[in-house]
């Protein structure tokens, strides 16, 4: 279980001695004062918490947590991240990665650990570039984006990262960004999932793809382009301050989503859907909305836990030692065994 016992701290007890040495402006400082508020207003415990992670700038992550912590290698840290969740489950274990360490060479751990669903957090920092090795195309770069390894221009389909991780089985799937007064909440909703939860957040590269999110994390205008999704509510977005007026509806000739103008508040009148977050067919619909035609899909966007990994290795190790005695020496000496005995003048050539 995620912080079995809840205690007080404050954001003090989550910063480390640690210069962070990320580039000023980067949203990853963002996403770190994030973390650090929304820990404590979980009642987790540094002293159970384990941050581990990949190679890549968000991959600096453990050293600015007060906490445990694993800087590991390119795109491993998920299995890394299994292996000491099996070795202590009550661990709250949070796994920071990028677009590059987590969908390029590691996407197949990434694949593994979400099918597994082995219970922990994982934050996949998006900000379509590779930023540590000097700006070249990730496995997310937009079509088009030139880089030193695409000077012409990518000609690649860009991976969506959150429909890998419903491709994948995850169990729980969010969104956010980096400077998103929200972010905290789906941070708060994955760590209540039991199981592998797994979080996308946009984040803003200050040196080699400034500004790419801009599009919809701009606050002007933000109303019209964001779709914030809460379990239980209906899908509307727009100006707030003039009442939400457009929402997404279903199409069911085409069994696709669309877009629809909201009169006078009366959401239900115009089809308007209610978002329920246990369904996958939705959430597939949801994250694979063309941005532009359709708002950008943020929050949580799929959560319906199922038994975790560790659940089942733990039962299965417990049937398979049901009645027997643990004990080293005899299991040493079971089967084929022989002594040597020095006094009876054993050749040693």
């Amino acid at each position: 279980m995620n912080a079995p016992v809840k205690i007080e701290t404050t954001l003090k007890d989550w910063e480390t001695d640690q210069e962070v040495r990320w580039c000023p402006g980067c949203g990853d400082y963002a996403i770190l004062k994030a973390v650090q508020r929304t820990l404590p207003q979980l009642g987790a415990d540094p002293s159970n918490t384990v941050f581990i992670s990949g190679i890549g700038c968000s991959s600096r992550f453990p050293y600015y947590m007060e906490t445990y912590g694993f800087h590991t290698i390119h795109g491993r840290a998920p299995a890394i991240a299994t292996g000491v969740k099996l070795a202590n489950p009550d661990l709250d274990i949070w796994l920071v990665t990028g677009d590059g360490d987590g969908l390029s060479i590691g996407g197949n751990h990434m694949m593994h650990v979400l099918r597994r669903n082995v219970n922990m957090q994982i934050m996949l920092f998006n900000n379509e570039i590779y930023g540590l090795t000097k700006g070249q195309a990730s496995p997310t770069s937009r079509e088009g984006t030139k880089s030193p390894s695409t000077p012409i221009g990518s000609y690649d389909r860009p991976a969506n990262p959150c429909a890998f991780a419903l491709g994948s089985g995850a169990r729980f799937v969010g969104r956010g960004f980096d400077v998103s007064k929200n972010l905290p909440d789906v941070l708060k909703a994955a760590h209540a999932h039991q199981g592998a939860a797994f979080i996308e957040i946009f984040q803003n590269c200050i040196v080699y793809n400034k500004d790419v999110f801009e599009d919809f994390a701009a606050p002007k205008g933000a109303g019209d382009r964001q779709l914030w999704l809460t379990h239980g509510e209906p899908m509307l977005f727009g100006d707030p301050k003039t009442g939400f007026d457009k929402g997404i509806a279903l199409d069911r000739d085409k069994m696709a989503l669309t877009v629809v103008d909201v009169a006078d508040g009366d959401w239900e009148a115009a089809g308007v859907l209610v978002h329920d977050a246990t369904n996958r067919p939705m959430a597939h619909l949801l994250v694979e909305m063309p941005f532009g035609p359709f708002p950008m899909a943020l929050g949580v966007i799929y959560d319906d836990p199922a038994p975790t990994f560790e659940a089942a290795v733990i039962e299965e190790r417990s049937r398979a030692s049901a009645g027997k005695e643990a004990n080293l020496a005899k299991l040493l000496g079971k089967g084929q065994t022989w002594t040597v005995d020095p006094s009876e003048g054993h050749p040693t050539d």
